[in-house]
């Protein structure tokens, strides 16, 4: 097995009161000064995504491991628990990581880069769910979106890896990236340990074909297929 955690860290949080503390006290640990794993190096890139029963309080995540040049998938793991925490804007991840990390803690291979279905640094605390696994897994991370949460972005060119800055006043905290000729785009932020040049670049790598990437999609299905089974 990898050497991922596996486990809640201790005193998990159970009030908005408290999860602001950790993410105060975590926030400070995200590293942006890294690059990350070079782009067009070899490379096993996870994507993890989570899935809800709302009526019976139940969420299931999802880990899939991809050969970055071939997007072949090479393993997939999740896991199914229940919430952990009551749904409040901004504190997402306190809802989604302890399945999170028990999906990740199953995998034979240990990722070189974790793809998020969500925010990094593109979050009102600067601690999304990219930043927050990052820091406690140690493992680079980059968050992709599907819409700007409430930051603003002019359209970026048309073409495929055309980007524009997504902005909180003057602050740069993601990028609205096109992964497709004519498709609305993705929005990319650093999670830990990888620069946003290397995250764009890490997206549109992990890109065949449709919007979201390959490890994005195939990390929903299997949450999704998941919970279904459970």
């Amino acid at each position: 097995m990898s050497d991922i955690p596996g486990e809640l860290p201790p005193d998990w949080p159970t009030t908005e009161a408290e999860a602001r503390a950790v993410q105060d006290a975590l926030r400070e640990s995200v590293v942006r000064d890294e690059a990350g794993p070079p782009p067009g190096a070899p490379l096993v890139a996870v994507g993890v995504d989570v899935a809800y029963d709302d009526e019976r309080d139940v969420v299931a995540a999802a880990a899939v491991a991809l050969d970055a040049d071939t997007c072949e998938v090479l393993e997939e793991t999740t896991a199914v628990g229940r919430v952990a925490f009551p749904y409040v804007p901004g504190l997402l991840a306190f809802r989604e990581i302890p399945t999170v990390l028990a999906a990740l803690g199953r995998l034979e291979r240990t990722p070189g880069l974790v793809v998020c279905d969500g925010y990094g640094l593109a979050h009102p605390r600067r601690f999304g769910l990219a930043s927050h696994l990052g820091v406690l897994t140690g493992l680079p991370t980059i968050g992709v979106a599907k819409n700007p949460f409430a930051f603003r972005h002019e359209q970026p060119g048309p073409r495929r890896g055309d980007s524009s800055p997504l902005l909180d006043g003057d602050e740069e905290v993601g990028r609205a990236l096109r992964t497709r000729d004519g498709v609305k785009p993705v929005f990319v932020s650093v999670g830990h340990r990888v620069s946003l040049d290397g995250a764009c670049a890490h997206v549109l790598r992990l890109t065949r074909g449709y919007r979201l990437p390959e490890t994005t999609r195939r990390a929903d299905a299997l949450c999704r297929a998941a919970l279904k089974r459970s």
